[in-house]
């Protein structure tokens, strides 16, 4: 890899030099004491620097129609970002040597730089020598504690909580409950780049060298729509946008005119238009794996119109586009004929494994497939994209980068907390409920042991309880390893049986296998007690609303299987249904395209954009729940 990046700076550096000398030498007399032959020499080395050079770039697989210019600013970029992704796995490798002298340090410098702030000086930070003290004094705290102060941040205020202006106000994705407004910092951003983004690509050429390539990705994501606060601070999504991305989109087959299109529908269409394009496709990338299948369903809804596009060298009437917009996507469209015989022939022959016929070169899925993204990694991979390969790469939340995963190629998703970016604690699963529960530290906690995270981030939150559960289920080196396991609010419990996000997939997936003919688009449940006079009285009992592929009707022995299920896989739910405490639950079969509807009124709902939405799998709210009861079929 060393090698690598030799052969990249040499020559640029004959090539540079050589270029002055020549300028110069153009616009002035050479020195008698410089040698005649230097520049001549100079001239030779930098012509065989770039032969080495072009020699690299020619080696590797690149799409089609691309420009040198193109060529060379995405290979110095893959360079670049390739060269700070092996700086930072060394240090990241150093810092799991030594955990806690690591974590004591990003703590120190968390409260160091928000002393003097009004919230410092009340917790009187610039005393405050080490966690064991920090702990002492600072209380656990919830989003209730932060409120009152983000709001007035977000009305001008300054120095309450942080030193500097913040960038964002971060909208959460509101899964376990309202959005909540959270400050993002440049430390934030700086972070995850250098220590989540950088080190996972890294982990992705080790486990992918193919990845290694000039070939372009294309990334799913929109430009969210932006509020300001009463001092004009945004208000929106902490998450990849293509205005943060701007300096990096000539890696990606969308053309940067498309992400002016403020519709996401409209937006997704002009995604899978230049895609299919592209026979050369090298990644598919989103933040997370619902994306890519919402993307696949709509080409698997479109394509007879893309193609008709792509055969005439159009954008479709049907976009709502600004006519500047229109004018600078339709002379990027050329009229291509074979190419649109090419894919109606593999459209033709069904979806199944349709990425890798599209795109024969394609060689990673690039989205986070863990927690809520599960059922939809799955579905990717058994159908739209069988044969290429899946990297979860990130841990992450809006209040910044928590983990990485260092091992792509592993079926379980696993991720490195990582020691630098947040000081971590964790609170013992059995403490949960305890007013003051005694907290622990990475270096403290226990292997095959499930914990809620309590962070102290760069922006602002001191000892926070973000609601995320995860189990340790290793260490590397000194540093624990985890796998999320739900959220606190997202548990289903009627009498207090606690029935986890995760368990219950797994006993609707074992229900699902048998159901002849059935696959599982989505799903999600509901507490018998929110629904009020929806569905009469009876004990409490979950409501499933389930969206399927290949049944029309579910029978009653068919639904009731998924209780058997559960039963089956948690002893506490069996023994309250025993007990007759719990009611059989409601297994609701609902229309298709009922869950795309519902993600786009969850989305309206919580000013959430696409790029961060995650599925509720539990509706805490009754609107949501009636929507579905109107969309059930049988």
């Amino acid at each position: 890899m060393a090698f690598s990046w030799f052969r990249v700076a040499v020559p640029l550096c004959f090539a540079v030099l050589s270029a002055a000398v020549a300028i110069v030498g153009l616009n002035q007399a050479m020195p008698p004491a410089l040698p005649a032959a230097l520049p001549a020499a100079l001239g030779v080395g930098s012509l065989v620097g770039m032969a080495l050079l072009w020699r690299d770039i020619s080696s590797k697989m690149k799409g089609e129609k691309r420009t040198l210019s193109s060529l060379l600013s995405q290979y110095l970029a893959v360079k670049g970002v390739g060269w700070l992704g092996r700086r930072q796995r060394r240090k990241l490798e150093a810092d799991t040597l030594n955990v806690k002298q690591v974590q004591e340090e990003t703590l120190l410098k968390r409260l160091s730089k928000n002393a003097n702030t009004w919230y410092g000086k009340k917790y009187d930070f610039s005393s405050i020598k080490d966690s064991d003290d920090f702990r002492a004094r600072h209380p656990i705290t919830t989003y209730e504690h932060y409120r009152e102060l983000i709001r007035r941040i977000a009305a001008g205020e300054e120095k309450l909580i942080i030193a500097e202006k913040p960038l964002i106000l971060a909208m959460t994705s509101g899964t376990s409950g309202p959005s909540a407004m959270l400050l993002s910092t440049k430390d934030t951003n700086t972070e995850f780049f250098l220590q989540g983004v950088t080190v996972c690509l890294d982990a992705m050429r080790r486990a992918f060298p193919a990845t290694d390539s000039l070939q372009r990705t294309t990334k799913f994501f929109y430009s969210p729509t932006f509020r300001q606060s009463e001092a004009g601070i945004p208000i929106g999504p902490n998450s990849s946008t293509p205005a943060s991305s701007r300096h990096m989109l000539n890696l990606y087959t969308t053309p940067e005119p498309a992400f002016e299109v403020p519709s996401e529908k409209d937006t997704l269409y002009l995604h899978l238009l230049f895609a299919l394009k592209d026979p050369s496709v090298g990644t598919l990338e989103s933040n997370f794996a619902s994306t890519v299948f919402y993307a696949f369903s709509a080409l698997q809804d479109r394509w007879q119109e893309l193609l008709e596009d792509i055969e005439q060298g159009q954008v479709s009437n049907a976009l709502a586009l600004e006519p500047k917009v229109r004018s600078r996507l339709e002379a990027l469209m050329k009229p291509d004929p074979e190419r649109a015989a090419q894919l109606r022939a593999h459209f033709q022959d069904g979806f199944r494994g349709i990425a890798k016929r599209l795109w024969p070169h394609l060689h990673l899925v690039l989205a986070v497939d863990s927690g809520s993204n599960q059922i939809y990694g799955e579905m990717l991979r058994e159908n739209y994209c069988q044969g290429v390969p899946f990297y979860s790469p990130f841990y992450a939340a809006t209040e910044g980068l928590i983990g990485v995963n260092l091992w792509p190629q592993e079926p379980n998703r696993r991720y490195m907390l990582c020691p630098r970016s947040m000081f971590c604690e964790f609170l013992p699963e059995s403490s949960l409920e305890e007013e003051t529960p005694h907290t622990l530290l990475m270096e403290e906690v226990k292997e095959g042991q499930n914990y809620e995270l309590v962070i102290t981030n760069a922006s602002g939150l001191f000892r926070y309880r973000i609601g995320d559960i995860v189990k340790v289920v290793g260490f590397h080196n000194q540093c624990p390893i985890v796998e999320f396991q739900y959220r606190r609010g997202q548990m289903l419990s009627v009498r207090g049986e606690k029935v986890s996000e995760a368990l219950f997939l797994d006993a609707l997936k074992k229900a699902v296998a048998q159901w002849p003919g059935a696959q599982l688009v989505d799903y999600c449940c509901a507490e018998s007690g929110i629904m009020g006079d929806s569905i009469g009285g009876s004990d409490p009992h979950y409501q499933v609303f389930v969206e399927l592929k290949g049944v029309r009707n579910l029978t009653e022995e068919q639904r009731y299987k998924l209780d058997i299920c559960l039963q089956q896989d948690s002893a506490v739910y069996k023994s309250f249904r025993i007990k007759g405490s719990i009611g059989p639950m409601r297994v609701q079969l609902v229309a298709e395209g009922a869950f795309k509807e519902l993600r786009q009124r969850m989305m309206a709902f919580s000013n959430t954009s696409p790029n961060t939405f995650k599925m509720h799998r539990v509706l805490r709210r009754k609107e949501y729940a009636d929507f579905l009861l109107g969309k059930t079929v049988s």
